[in-house]
């Protein structure tokens, strides 16, 4: 599948599991992965060889976890004598609290890995003393906006007398937590998945702040080597589809106007840049597609005509509907928005709906949209 036609697949989803997919997009992409680690493992970066990554298509997220978090895992070399082979495993967390409990989670994770070698091993009858489990590098990619004020561990679960420490479980966490890490270090990194972050990082920002750091990343643009260069299309259509679903088009005009500049050193073809500028478009079309099908539906008893005129209403509605849910429910994983729905699907105006569609993303608690809701 080519860059475009994934980027068009995120259409073919619900807005709230943008986070989850575009990071996962973004992670299995070799140069954004090593661009990660070159930001929070920086030590190890030279010994790993990424040009033989290879991505373990497996998760170990229990059915019941699955839209807290999610996992990516990736098997490369480590350039010692014998190649040995090494595990990153990254968990991917995008709730907007900080959970104490990361510590266990990881460690079960981790067994988890190594007891699918284990099983491997004996489904293939080989000797014990031939078994050699593979290093885990544990990696946290934390997105949400409350501070960690410390690392993962399971310590941090325990009270336990001085005497008792040495019998806990210990090992080291790779750890971003985006919101809170200093542009500076984002950029450490020559990689395009730096500059990615430090727009991330401006997800709840005013749009003023948003377009500085926009603007600042077209500055960077103008000075790419050739080189650099060819790595760079993945991460433009990032930014079109971040600003679609988290921002606002002021934005998008913002980033329209850095890409026109920069396409032909970005090697984009215009009709590349033109189907970026398009996304939303497309989205919205495919909204108002489903409300003209069902509309033709209803249209079979009340008249073809006004069926499709109240699908292309319908479908608008729903859309815009169902988005700010999607936003809700992955912002404010802990509360109950089933009155919420309830008010929205009551608004007719479909304005209103786009209105509070922008609130959900920027309103700092449900309690504080519930108060956009009843102005």
């Amino acid at each position: 599948m080519n860059a475009f036609d994934e980027v068009l697949s995120f259409l073919q989803e619900p807005l709230g599991t943008f986070p989850d997919r575009s990071a996962k997009w973004l992670l299995s992409n070799t140069d954004n992965l090593q661009g990660l680690l070159e930001i929070i493992g920086s030590d190890l970066v030279d010994a790993l060889d990424f040009s033989k990554v290879q991505r373990v298509n497996t998760t170990f997220i229990a059915d019941n976890l699955r839209e807290q978090e999610s996992d990516l895992v990736f098997l490369l070399p480590f350039r010692d004598a014998d190649e040995t082979e090494v595990m990153i495993y990254i968990l991917l967390e995008h709730q907007s609290t900080v959970d104490p409990a990361m510590g266990f989670r990881l460690l079960f994770y981790m067994v988890q890995i190594w007891d699918q070698q284990r099983q491997k091993w004996v489904s293939e009858n080989v000797p014990k003393r031939e078994w050699q489990f593979r290093p885990i590098i544990p990696v946290v990619f934390y997105t949400g906006e409350q501070v960690w004020q410390t690392l993962p561990s399971l310590e941090t679960l325990m009270d336990v007398p001085g005497p008792l420490v040495r019998f806990i479980p210990r090992f080291e966490t790779l750890f971003l937590g985006v919101k809170a890490e200093s542009d500076a270090n984002l950029l450490k990194t020559e990689r395009p998945f730096g500059w990615l972050m430090t727009l991330l990082k401006q997800e709840m920002a005013d749009t003023d702040v948003f377009i500085s750091v926009l603007e600042r990343l077209g500055v960077h643009l103008g000075t790419l080597s050739d080189a650099e260069r060819a790595s760079w299309k993945q991460a433009i259509y990032y930014l079109y589809l971040f600003i679609f679903y988290r921002r606002s088009d002021a934005e998008r005009d913002a980033l329209e106007a850095i890409v026109s500049k920069h396409r032909k050193s970005l090697r984009l073809s215009e009709e590349e840049a033109t189907l970026m500028q398009s996304l939303a478009e497309r989205y919205l079309e495919q909204g108002i597609q489903q409300g003209i099908e069902q509309g033709i539906e209803q249209g079979i008893e009340q008249g073809i005509e006004q069926g499709i005129e109240q699908g292309i209403e319908q479908g608008a509605r729903q859309t815009s509907i169902e988005s700010t849910i999607a936003i809700l429910n992955q912002r404010f994983p802990n509360s109950d928005v089933t009155e919420v729905r309830a008010i929205l699907e009551a608004i007719r105006d479909i304005d209103r709906l786009k209105h509070l569609n922008l609130q959900a993303s920027i309103a700092t608690s449900l309690t504080d949209f519930q108060e956009h809701l009843d102005r």
